[in-house]
């Protein structure tokens, strides 16, 4: 005969809902009558809550994540995760984010709004060249030419805007 759940609670430093998701996991087993072999309990308890060994990672986090897990919050299998499974996805976490904060430092990486705003301002700047391109040309092509600056200037300020507008039109994809 052991002790009850609360008294083993107690035992832990835990509340009796920790110990009550053990049991459910499968982390601890009750006795026969319900209660609670502490010594035994206590070898499961930290037998079952160990952080994987080394060498051994790659198949603790396919274990604790199935397939399925990738679409559930968190990346946890519905319904729950044993201590051991969230630990070990906490870790994985842990080793993606510090990847990236390494490709930061390393400047592999770059800010993406920061990336969208100096495309956008070297795009507007070059729109503007291009607007302003006809003015300065024009009359210096006409009197090479031998025509009219103002029938220059219109001709190739409408065909720089045609162009212009075709560019505008075509829509890149930012992922």
């Amino acid at each position: 005969m052991g002790i009850s759940i609360r008294a083993y609670a107690r035992h832990r430093g835990v509340t009796d809902t920790a110990v009550h998701k053990a049991i459910r996991t499968g982390r601890i087993a009750p006795e026969a009558d319900g209660t609670i072999d502490p010594d035994k309990a206590d070898r499961e308890w930290a037998r079952n809550s160990e952080a994987p060994k080394a060498g051994t990672r790659a198949k603790a986090v396919k274990a604790a994540v199935p397939e399925s897990a990738a679409d559930a919050p968190g990346g946890l299998p519905p319904g729950g995760a044993s201590l051991l499974q969230a630990r070990t996805v906490n870790e994985v976490v842990k080793a993606q984010t510090n990847k990236v904060r390494l490709a930061r430092l390393k400047g592999e990486l770059v800010d993406r709004p920061q990336a969208i705003a100096h495309v956008f301002k070297l795009a507007r700047s070059e729109r503007d060249a291009w607007l302003n391109w006809p003015a300065r040309i024009s009359a210096q092509m006409a009197a090479k030419l031998g025509i009219e600056p103002h029938a220059m200037h219109v001709a190739l300020e409408a065909a720089v805007r045609e162009h212009l507008q075709e560019l505008g039109e075509l829509r890149p994809r930012v992922d």
